[in-house]
């Protein structure tokens, strides 16, 4: 996944959490999310949509978060944190 796209997943997750009428942030684009799950390897890349929610769960277990299978802002943020810490590991050549 590029950098814009992660860019782009975490700013439509968090595009509405900093308005003045305190409206809540508008879901993350599931196929962004997908793409980081299976980047971070917590879901395989044939995995059926229905396996979503789960793998959301396990990761917000992993990161210390509210677990509800909700891709929510934390959880996006989390989750490009820990694809751009992937991609750092592989390109070091430390992680597969």
């Amino acid at each position: 996944m590029s950098v814009r796209r992660t860019l782009h997943a975490v700013g439509a997750a968090l595009a509405g959490t900093v308005t003045a009428s305190g409206t809540a942030a508008p879901p993350a684009d599931p196929r962004e999310v997908r793409a980081l799950l299976v980047e971070i390897g917590i879901l395989g890349p044939g995995a059926f949509e229905a396996e979503v929610p789960q793998a959301l769960r396990r990761f917000q277990v992993r990161a210390g978060l509210l677990v509800d299978g909700v891709a929510g802002p934390r959880t996006v943020q989390a989750l490009a944190r820990s694809a751009r810490e992937a991609r750092h590991l592989r390109a070091l050549g430390v992680a597969a």
